[in-house]
């Protein structure tokens, strides 16, 4: 593979000839990484709904707190994960961050398998998850050089928003891992239910043993380093004086946070609620639209040449819907409860891909980078906070509808700050 010595996405003709082609590849190896990235992040948001199942005595309390914990680690590690591009490149990044998601999976694997195993235990490998988690700031980092700005809004789009796809993944797949005997005989054996039959929860874990592998090496035959500034810590860091960094955290919290957080909450607040429902034929559904949609953000932002209109409006829905989800709660109609739930979580795609694109419109190039990976790591707390507040509603008042109103006016916040900063008449700025 010949080494990169230019790189001028900018310029058309290189764009073009070399450009669009070497950029393509890039991100499809990204995506591939990405996707088991979420796979492992999201791992307990499924497992977590059957460990009582096979042995284990945890309360709702201790189930949600594993669902949420990686969401706390993986944002944490997002806050170093943005800077590893930058101080050791894109591609040494990629394969360090992806080869480390075998320590939870293959731990995850074996403590299942034993219902004596502590909720300590349980504890430390569902905070190791996080480490699938971090992936999504340097896979961003990594990917923004490689596409010009006219771009950025798809490639980002195509590239979390795919990568997103790896929550719905896991959590399509694990019920049918899980029921695999010619698997589960190979990695110790089956747990008997309640009703006589036979599972393999640990196949939930070693089923992502042999991808991560493969994504290693086909990363490193395959992935390209580019020949572009090296930024200091300090000079990214920068970007944290920077008011608009902080109004797009606000903005990205909104909409990635909710995805994730959701995401996260999702299989066990439809158990909670409703206790007659079987919860894996749904779990993986919302997942799957927010993940799927969020490419069409990005790429809707590009055609009207504004990601903050595009935030508006959506932010509109979110609220609507999120209304639609408490409305259906409260006369127990699993039906209308799901359909808005869904359309929540097409909202929640849709803000993905149109605030991430706002940011290069916002920010320098060289700033863009650090920006994008640090509104992404502290939206990712999402992932803890939406569990653990789904969590203290249903302990407090036995019903999620306090959290669901705590998240309204947090969208109704929201969308004065965009409209005033972005998307209003003689705004800040235009993007």
């Amino acid at each position: 593979m010949a080494k990169i010595t230019k790189w001028e996405p900018e310029n058309e003709s290189f764009w073009e000839s070399d450009g669009k082609k070497i950029a393509r590849k890039n991100l499809l190896i990204s995506v591939f990484s990405l996707i088991l990235a979420f796979c492992v992040w999201q791992l307990w948001s499924v497992t977590a709904v059957r460990l009582n199942d096979v042995g284990f005595n945890f309360t709702s309390s201790q189930l949600f707190t594993l669902a949420a914990l990686p969401g706390l680690t993986g944002a944490t590690l997002r806050l170093f994960y943005t800077f590893m591009p930058g101080l050791i490149g894109g591609k040494k990044t990629t394969l360090l961050t992806t080869v480390v998601l075998l320590i939870p999976a293959i731990g995850i694997g074996f403590a299942v398998q034993n219902p004596e195993t502590s909720f300590q235990t349980m504890v430390i490998l569902a905070a190791l998850c996080g480490l699938g988690g971090g992936n999504l700031a340097s896979s961003t980092a990594t990917l923004n050089p490689f596409y010009p700005k006219k771009a950025k809004g798809t490639a980002n789009g195509i590239n979390v928003g795919i990568g997103n796809l790896g929550v719905s993944v896991v959590q399509f797949l694990t019920p049918i891992v899980i029921g695999l005997g010619f698997i589960g005989a190979l990695t110790g054996g089956g747990q008997t239910l309640a009703d006589g039959s036979v599972v393999y929860i640990q196949n939930a874990a070693f089923i992502w043993v042999i991808p991560i592998i493969a994504s290693v090496i086909v990363t490193f035959f395959f992935m390209d380093e580019l020949p572009v500034a090296k930024p200091s810590i300090k000079s990214q860091l920068s970007v944290l004086k920077m008011k608009h960094m902080w109004v797009m955290t606000w903005l990205y919290v909104m909409c990635f946070g909710s995805f994730i957080g959701f995401a996260a909450a999702f299989p066990l607040l439809i158990r909670s609620e409703f206790p007659e429902i079987d919860v894996m034929k749904f779990a993986f559904l919302g997942a799957l639209v927010g993940a799927s949609i969020r490419p069409f953000g990005g790429w809707l932002s590009d055609k009207v040449n504004s990601g903050a209109k595009v935030t508006f409006w959506t932010i509109v829905a979110m609220i609507l819907a999120t209304s639609s989800v408490i409305y259906f709660l409260n006369i127990n109609n699993f039906t209308g409860f799901l359909i808005s739930f869904l359309v929540l979580f097409a909202g929640t795609g849709i803000a993905n891909g149109s605030t991430f694109r706002m940011v290069p419109f916002i920010f320098e190039e060289k700033f863009a980078a650090p920006v994008l990976g640090l509104i992404a790591a502290f939206a990712a707390y999402g992932a803890f906070f939406i569990p653990k507040i789904f969590g203290w509603s249903i302990d407090t008042t036995g019903y999620a509808n306090l959290a669901l109103f705590i998240f309204i006016g947090y969208y109704v916040i929201s969308l004065v700050i965009n409209w005033y900063f972005y998307s209003r008449k003689n705004a800040e700025v235009k993007c």
